[in-house]
């Protein structure tokens, strides 16, 4: 690592051997290491945002969109065993099927509380997409790699096929990670998103510019904020949220978990 200092400025230059990791070029007056958010020259196990203190993220702000665990524009649809621990709601549509069999702690359907919810869904959607403090840029898939705290920005897909995707918080369980993507999110059958190093589901968000489907017996983490339709495969598990704006939210034999604030 070679450190070059002027009057104001530090611009850190890496050479980072051929193992897979991201190089990333940047001129901050705040830097830490390249797999470092908090500033401290250590290295990493994942690729980060590279200016420390400078490009730590603020949350997502749910308000009463947080309150729920699943959220469509137009209906809810759940086959077999389907489990959500936390509310339901629908808005503007009305339509909720699978209930029982599936479980649930309440629904609001069509009513005022949907209603606002997803207003509020359409405002913490916005400010996802609208984030652009030290973007770090991604494409395709993901499985395979760990990651540290950051706003992560693809033009197209992502996904996480090949190979798990691991988010480390590098023993910090207030930092932030925010995936911005243009278009669809998608895992294969049995992948997970594991979280590693005080990371908490709470923290990650998903803004997905189309449509989101998890694969059969997949576990993912983090709350995914869809303009148009999700999909969980049949035994998935989401220790997170699942927001559709637009369309809407299908199950079949899923685990849902809201987390804690």
């Amino acid at each position: 690592m070679t450190r070059l200092h002027t009057s104001s400025l530090l611009v850190l230059m890496a050479i980072v051997p051929a193992c897979g990791r991201q190089l990333v070029e940047f001129n901050l007056t705040d830097a830490g290491g390249s797999g470092d958010p908090d500033g401290v020259d250590g290295g990493g196990t994942g690729t980060g945002n590279p200016g420390g203190a400078a490009c730590r993220l603020a949350t997502v702000a749910l308000h009463s969109a947080g309150d729920l665990a699943v959220l469509a524009g137009s209906t809810v649809t759940s086959t077999g065993a389907t489990s959500v621990t936390g509310d339901l709601g629908v808005s503007p549509g009305t339509a909720v099927t699978g209930f029982p069999p599936g479980v649930l702690v309440g629904a609001r359907a069509g009513d005022p509380a949907a209603a606002l919810a997803m207003g509020d869904l359409t405002t913490a959607y916005n400010d996802a997409a609208g984030r652009t403090l030290c973007p770090i840029s991604v494409a395709g898939n993901l499985g395979g790699q760990t990651l540290a705290p950051g706003l992560y920005k693809s033009t197209s897909s992502l996904e996480v096929t090949s190979g798990d995707l691991t988010l480390d918080a590098q023993g910090d369980p207030t930092s932030i990670f925010i995936f911005q993507m243009a278009s669809t999110l998608t895992t294969t059958s049995g992948r997970q998103v594991i979280l590693s190093g005080g990371a908490r589901a709470t923290n990650v968000y998903w803004q997905v510019g189309s449509s989101a489907t998890l694969g059969t017996g997949s576990t993912f983490q983090g709350t995914i904020m869809a303009d148009q339709a999700i999909t969980l495969g049949t035994s998935a598990t989401l220790n997170g949220r699942a927001l559709a704006r637009i369309a809407g939210v299908s199950l079949d034999a899923n685990t849902i978990l809201k987390p804690a604030l």
